[in-house]
């Protein structure tokens, strides 16, 4: 069969497994999650008292997500899936990883031009984490737009405060002037704190999704000033002034450090793609490195290639490593 057949199938397949998890994201909700929705967004990331969400029958994904709560594993994937802003369940997200596995995996082993089961194993692996992979990035971008926005936000704070707004207030002015996702965030907190929260419990729902350095000096302080008192608007103010300056620091140093960035991804990416160049041009030689043939480390059970392979993925992630450690400056 023809490579090009191949990819076309399976570009096929993968649009329309994007078309079903798109209908499964967006219908099939009940009605009590779509009225909730309006006001604080997916109901898996807010903690709401029962006696608000009780009502209204879930549907299957609700079910399975409600009889996963209790493992070890839930909590942290809805964490991640929060800190994204992604409309997606657990029970759904848990499927798509499913499915990009299946999927990467039967197209690693029909590619080639002699189907080989190690490539689909590693197209399998690398087809798994490609939602994660999606979702930590989709959350490390909106952290980073939700940084550079916290200085405007406080000054729209301070200013408010100074005007004679309450505190509630002024998180409504931000929620109405500022861009996403410092409106959104700080809209959620409003919406939260009208259906029962405690302004506290709203904040720390907040910090959850956005777990940002910044935005826990501002939380503390709004903490502090709620049980002792104080001129909330004149430490809002110079917390405002650290930030722009960390932001600004920030910066330059991330101006200075892109030529290391760009230098470790492609050290790191080169051998990996040169090496399924030459297995795509030439299975039989690049197979070497696998099969289970002379000469052997140990006899009839490890052969020669697999350490080669073993030695080379440990260089490569130790030197990506190192790289990223001495790019990566905290201020």
């Amino acid at each position: 069969m023809s490579p090009l057949i191949i990819i076309a199938g399976a570009f096929a397949i993968l649009l329309m497994l994007g078309a079903g998890i798109a209908f499964v994201v967006t219908g099939n909700q009940s009605t009590v999650d779509e009225r909730l929705e309006q006001f604080v967004g997916s109901a898996t990331v807010v903690d709401l008292p029962e006696s608000v969400v009780d009502g209204g029958g879930p549907d299957v994904a609700d079910r399975l997500d409600k009889a996963l709560s209790g493992r070890n594993f839930f909590e942290p994937i809805r964490e991640r899936i929060s800190k994204a802003d992604a409309k997606l369940r657990v029970t759904e997200y848990i499927t798509l990883v499913i499915i990009c596995g299946v999927v990467a995996g039967a197209v690693g082993y029909l590619l080639p031009q002699q189907n080989s089961w190690f490539i689909g194993i590693v197209a399998a692996f690398v087809g798994l984490r490609i939602p994660r992979f999606y979702i930590r990035t989709m959350a490390k971008k909106r952290m980073n737009t939700f940084d550079a926005q916290l200085s405007d936000t406080l000054n729209l704070w301070v200013n408010a405060l100074r005007s004679g707004y309450s505190v509630l207030q002024s998180m409504e002015a931000i929620a109405t002037e500022l861009p996403a996702p410092v409106s959104a965030e700080f809209e959620r907190v409003v919406q939260e704190v009208r259906l029962g929260l405690s302004v506290e419990q709203a904040l720390a729902n907040m910090y959850r999704r956005v777990p940002s350095e910044d935005l826990d000096l501002v939380i503390t302080a709004v903490n502090i000033q709620r049980e002792v008192g104080g001129n909330l608007a004149e430490v809002l103010d110079t917390i405002s002034f650290t930030i722009r300056e960390r932001v600004r620091i920030k910066g330059e140093i991330r101006t200075l450090t892109a030529q290391g960035r760009v230098s470790g991804w492609i050290i790191s990416l080169l051998p990996v793609v040169l090496g399924f160049i030459l297995y795509l041009i030439n299975p039989e030689y690049v197979s070497e490195l696998w099969v289970l043939e002379p000469p052997w480390i140990f006899p009839q059970v490890v052969p020669c290639g697999w350490v080669v392979i073993g030695f080379s993925l440990i260089m490569i992630g130790a030197g990506a490593y190192a790289i990223s450690k001495i790019v990566d400056i905290e201020v």
